[in-house]
């Protein structure tokens, strides 16, 4: 694939849009963000590491000098580093919301919060964030782009054990985080006029998620993703297209690799991977939860 023509057919010029994405500085991300700086785009790094942030500004803004970015720190681990960033964004005129950051294979723990740390990272802030946010994106018509996986499909909804909390396995563990952030964005979105969603799936490809297998294989597995499926740069561009597309709001869709979910250009494609009834209980679910976490 061409990805300069890709890019000059699936994406326009984002002059005077803001862009917010959250796992900036990870290996998507990087790349992510790239691209939206040849779009022209104004970019709010919002990451938990400054450094890193840092120097992510110092080398977009090596390759494009007339480049406007920007840092908020946010650690989804941190409720307080969520409350500041959320009030930061309200006086933002944002186009863009880009929910890039997931954890796979770490240590489980319980936040302040009370959570699983899997399950608050990759599904309870970024929906409290976009909930919460609600009013401004609707003022802005901004589009949400968030970052599903396939491997919500590894497994089903537990109802009684929301978390995974007795699953010991993590494709399963960060499936189910996904899973909820997947459904509950939808069903947020289904009846929203003023801003939209579309939901992505990069595909598999190799970034540090990818990097928890033992030492004695885990250069043999690098090797493997490296020569069957696509870089991360071509990964990204998955994003890329979600930002583009107008996705259905009627039944669940996502942009993909357009083979198997695995290979091939970006595809909007429908998502058929959860009934009407595991919907509706993901949904109430998150909704309770966010009641909580506000009050």
């Amino acid at each position: 694939m061409n990805i300069n023509k890709w890019m000059q057919t699936n994406t326009t010029d984002l002059t005077g849009k803001v862009v917010a994405i959250t796992g900036s500085t990870g290996g998507l991300g990087k790349h992510i963000c790239q691209y939206l700086c040849a779009l022209n785009a104004e970019l709010i790094l919002l990451d938990r590491s400054e450094e890193k942030s840092a120097e992510q500004i110092k080398e977009l803004t090596a390759l494009y000098p007339n480049a406007k970015i920007s840092f908020i720190k946010l650690d989804l681990l941190n409720f307080e580093d969520v409350k500041i960033c959320i009030e930061k964004l309200k006086n933002v005129k944002l186009d863009y919301l880009i929910l890039n950051t997931g954890i796979y294979n770490v240590e489980r723990k319980t936040t302040s919060l009370g959570y699983d740390n899997i399950f608050q990272v990759n599904f309870l802030m970024p929906y409290y964030i976009t909930k919460t946010l609600m009013p401004t994106l609707q003022k802005n018509k901004a589009k949400v782009i968030a970052v599903s996986s396939i491997a919500h499909n590894y497994s089903k909804t537990n109802k009684m054990d929301i978390q995974f909390l007795n699953c010991k396995k993590n494709s399963k563990i960060y499936g189910n985080s996904k899973r909820f952030l997947t459904f509950a964005l939808f069903k947020l979105f289904e009846n929203e006029n003023n801003a939209s969603l579309t939901l992505v799936h990069p595909g598999i490809t190799l970034t540090n998620m990818t990097n928890h297998y033992p030492k004695a294989i885990n250069w043999l597995v690098k090797i493997g993703i490296k020569v069957l499926f696509p870089n991360p740069k071509k990964a990204s561009l998955n994003i890329n297209k979600a930002m583009f597309v107008n996705s259905s709001k009627i039944s669940p869709q996502w942009v993909g690799p357009s083979t198997f979910n695995i290979w091939g250009k970006p595809k909007l494609k429908n998502l058929k991977t959860a009934n009407e009834d595991e919907i509706n209980f993901i949904y109430s679910t998150a909704e309770k939860l966010f009641e909580t976490i506000k009050n």
